[in-house]
Parts: structure tokens; sequence; C-alpha cells
């Protein structure tokens, strides 16, 4: 079940403001799913079979959004939170804080089977894995603040425009955020903040003026050193690359084991971001191959470039994947990677591989429902799910990462 967010609508009058509830199964978004009288109520910061008193938070009609003021019956699962500042009225980073974390990956995978059979029509038995070493704390390298009114940066509150100025989330490694928590920052700046494989922190502001945006660099570089295997980028801080520190090395390796890339073939590097893919695939088909890595993003896409300019079969392409996909190729692929944004790939991108005849596809998929319905429009095209593994790549979160294999019989 996915609930839709409680951002339009506050309680009713006639809605009671607390309930005591017993939830039961997991719901995509982070949430329990209880009843009362017949409604479905969608509790947040809650385990499966607990009893908990709750704040109905949003009314949206046929299903209430609340949550847990106390917990009166808990979980075996449930430990105490291990972010300081997450939580009800607390800072929107860490919502499930509160799970043991080998609990929380229960959760996640229940939660993606239950999308893929609802979504997808596609059941799936499986666990989610962590991506590395290390614990649920201190995994992340890159970070995003925004500058209040006060001129202090914080981490917003869950579906909230207020910040919490406490900067001591449980994702970040210790000393990441260190000196940066004083007033002072332009109210409404961002700041960017990453801490790359060299080890050094980078911190870089944005200010909408107007129509454009101001970028300034704070401490370091514009550009962040990251590295998979023996090759390194030089990524834009304001760009994107996987945040937990082991998941680019992960997926590296996975798409090459999966993709199945050789000499002389011919793939596809769709949403490529900075070319990591793109080196996996290029090393491996040649340069009797070729390889097309598709991004929207500049900043990516000259990243990737620099980063792959020994390999001169791979041709990256600053362009929407739809737009690419519609172009004419002057040989089809023998295979294709897709790393798509939260909102998938959808309908018109699957359907423009299936028409091109792409026998092997790896789909990424960050949020599980998108994710699902993507693997629901490959199967409507003949696509058969070869392989399916979930990630644990953001500990302390209900989000996961989820990895299919598709395969159909080549079109002659």
């Amino acid at each position: 079940m996915t609930p839709e967010p409680a951002l339009d609508r506050p309680p009713e009058s006639s809605t009671p403001a607390e309930l005591t509830l017993l939830t039961g199964d997991p719901a995509n978004g982070g949430s329990c799913v209880a009843h009362h009288e017949g409604r479905v109520v969608f509790v947040r910061y809650a385990l499966p079979g607990e009893r908990v008193r709750v704040r109905v938070t949003a009314d949206r009609g046929s299903y209430w959004h609340a949550e847990v003021l106390e917990v009166l019956e808990p979980a075996p699962e449930r430990t105490g939170s291990l972010c300081p500042i997450a939580g009800v009225d607390g800072a929107g980073c860490c919502d499930l804080a509160f799970a043991t974390p080998e609990a929380a990956r229960s959760l996640k995978a229940r939660v993606v089977a239950n999308q893929l059979e609802r979504l997808g029509g596609y059941r799936w038995s499986g666990e989610a894995e962590a991506v590395a070493d290390g614990g649920p704390t201190g995994w992340r390298t890159r970070v995003r603040l925004d500058v209040g009114a006060d001129r202090r940066p914080g981490f917003h509150r869950y579906h909230s425009d207020d910040l919490v100025t406490d900067l001591r989330c449980a994702q970040l490694p210790a000393g990441m955020l260190a000196g940066l928590g004083e007033a002072g920052w332009p109210a409404g700046a961002q700041l960017h903040v990453v801490v790359d494989d060299a080890g050094a922190r980078h911190v870089v502001r944005t200010l909408r003026q107007g129509r454009r945006t101001v970028t300034d660099v704070v401490e370091g570089d514009y550009e962040a050193v990251q590295r998979v295997g023996a090759r390194t980028w030089r990524v834009p801080v304001t760009a994107f690359w996987q945040a937990h520190r082991g998941a680019a090395g992960v997926y590296s390796d996975l798409v090459a084991e999966w993709a199945q890339p050789q000499a002389g073939m011919t793939a596809w590097d769709l949403y490529g971001g900075a070319g990591v893919f793109a080196a996996a695939l290029g090393e491996a088909v040649g340069e009797s191959g070729r390889v097309l890595s598709v991004d929207t993003s500049r900043a990516s896409t000259r990243a990737a470039r620099a980063a792959l300019a020994d390999l001169p079969q791979v041709d990256v392409v600053t362009d929407s994947v739809r737009r690419a996909l519609a172009a004419p190729r002057a040989a089809a692929a023998d295979v294709a990677v897709l790393d798509p944004p939260r909102a998938g790939a959808g309908r018109e991108v699957v359907d423009l591989l299936a028409a091109a005849g792409v026998p092997r596809v790896v789909h990424i998929g960050c949020e599980a429902a998108s994710f699902a319905r993507d693997i629901g429009l490959y199967l409507g095209h003949g696509y058969t799910v070869a392989q399916l593994r979930v990630f644990d790549a953001f500990p302390l979160t209900h989000h996961a990462e989820c990895v299919a294999l598709l395969t159909r019989q080549a079109m002659r």
C-alpha cells in the first residue's frame, strides 16, 4: 500500500485528535497500516504489531495520516533511536532510527515485495542486503542543508518547511558538518557538503537571486574526488553521486556482472549521471564496441566526459532519455542499463526500449512504487525478471535501492 503525501489537508474538526491503534503491515513511505472504525490510518514512527497512541496529522477523506505520541506495547524489534534529532517533532532525516538494522531491512523487503505484487504483477520473496560493512550510522558522504530566516542551516521536518538546526544526524560521519551550524548564512541559501574519497571536505553555497543561482565555494573545491575501482571522477559538489560511501562500487560491480558486456557489443547507459556504469560497460566492450551514456545534467555529463576520456567507445550525450531513444540509431543495443530518478523510467521510456528490441536490461530504482510500476511495464512487453536484489542503501530511513535484471529473446 502506498499512501499519498500528507501535505494538503489538515485534520477536520470532526477528526479525533488522538487515537489508540494496533499497527499492522508496513506501507511504502515509512508508515504502518492501522484501522479505526473501518478507516485506514497510516502511522509514522511505528513498527508492525505495536499498540500506540497517535496524533492524527492529516485527513485525506478515505484515510488519515498519524504519528506516534506514545508506544504502549512495543515490538521486540524496537530500539532506542539511533539518531538524536529524528522522530516526532524532530527532523525528517532518519524515519526508521527506532528499529534495529535487521528489522529495518526486513521491513524494506516486505514493502518492496508488496509493491511489486500490487503494482507490477510480480511476486518476489527475498531480503534487503546491507550495501557495506560498518553499521547503520555514518554512511552518508553528501548532504544538502537549507538556511532558514534565522540564517542558520538545518534539516527539514517531515513534509514541512520548518528546519531543525541541530545537525547531529546519525547518517553523517563525525565532523562532517563541524563549524557549519552557526548563524550568518544568507536566508534561503542551500549548503552542499561532501566528504569525498580523498578524505577532503567541500562546502558549496547556492543562493537563488531572481532568475539566476549564485554559487560560491566556501571550503575545498567545487568538484569532489570520487573513485570506483581504479578510476577517478571529479564530480561537482552540487551534482548527483551515490550518497552511501559503498554504493557506487557495489552497483558498478553488479551492473558489470548482470549486463554481461563483451567485446564489440553496443550498450546504453540511460540516466547515466557521471558515467560510473558507462565506465564498466566501456572497458568491457572495448574499442570495437560502443556505449551511449545519456543524462540531462550538464554538470554530470561534463564529469563523465572528463573521467572517460580514455574510452573513445563511450559517447556521452546531454539530453533526455526519451529524446535520445526516439532519435534514429545506427545499431540497436545488446544491453541497456537504467538508473532513473525517483519517479522511475515510465511507460514511454520502457516502450521505446522494448520497441528497440533490447534483449537484456539492468534496471535500478530508489523508490519502491515507481520501480514496481516499471517492472510491470517490462513484463507487459514480454520481459522476464531473471534476478532481483534489494539493497539497504539508506540505513535509518525507509528508502531502499532495487536492482532487476530483465531478459527477453532478441528480436530478429
